[in-house]
């Protein structure tokens, strides 16, 4: 946007522009404190992350002209939720030298599940924005089956919980709650709807989920 606009920036857009600069240098900051470990998976995740977005393959493994990760038809979902499951279980655990036991494993795993059913409402909100030949799930099993795949995936999410080695009530409180919003909020779901209903409701589900963390 910025390269169309360089003349004449909108108030909105160069106040992300400092903004990302701002980011930008606390990362590098923040950057030096880590672990080589820790800096060489983030550096993993971040390639994943940029290939997802930027064009870097020749044209002939693409079904989009965009000619990145998230144009590979179907790939989409699995490359967030991959990233996501990394960041936010593995990486913390291996900042802090954590021995990666089955419950890790089972954990990761269980955060990929999440975050795949995490993403159904948006998948169902772009819809009327996405290309065919992304080859969305909503693409290719209907809305109505998305949604049903949503319910079962948090089902899943919320058995491995329960079939964890150690089983915390706390957690399998507040994994069932979490569960039980989304639910609501897949099934809610639609083509044609608000963008607060995703952009901000089921963008603020994992607040929530930070919330019960504090209060339970």
């Amino acid at each position: 946007m910025a390269k169309f606009h360089r003349r004449q920036l909108a108030s909105w857009l160069r106040a992300i522009q400092v903004f990302s600069l701002l980011c930008f240098v606390f990362m590098c900051y923040y950057a030096t404190q880590l672990a080589r470990d820790t800096a060489l998976i983030i550096a993993g995740f971040g390639v994943i992350t940029f290939m997802y977005a930027i064009p870097f393959l020749p044209k002939r493994f693409f079904l989009d002209k965009q000619n990145n990760l998230r144009s590979i038809s179907g790939l989409k979902v699995y490359v967030i939720a991959l990233v996501w499951a990394g960041v936010t279980v593995l990486l913390p655990l291996i900042n802090n030298n954590y021995a990666l036991n089955n419950t890790v494993i089972v954990t990761t795993v269980q955060r990929f599940v999440f975050i795949l059913a995490l993403m159904l409402p948006f998948e169902l909100r772009d819809l009327k924005y996405d290309s065919l030949k992304l080859g969305t799930i909503p693409q290719k099993i209907g809305v109505k089956r998305t949604k049903i795949l949503g319910v079962i995936l948090l089902l899943i999410f919320v058995l491995v919980e329960l079939i964890k080695p150690e089983i915390d009530l706390r957690q399998v409180k507040i994994v069932l709650l979490v569960s039980l919003v989304l639910i609501g909020f897949t099934i809610g779901s639609r083509k044609h709807q608000s963008d607060i209903y995703t952009a901000f409701w089921v963008e603020a589900i994992p607040i929530l989920w930070l919330f019960l963390e504090l209060v339970l």
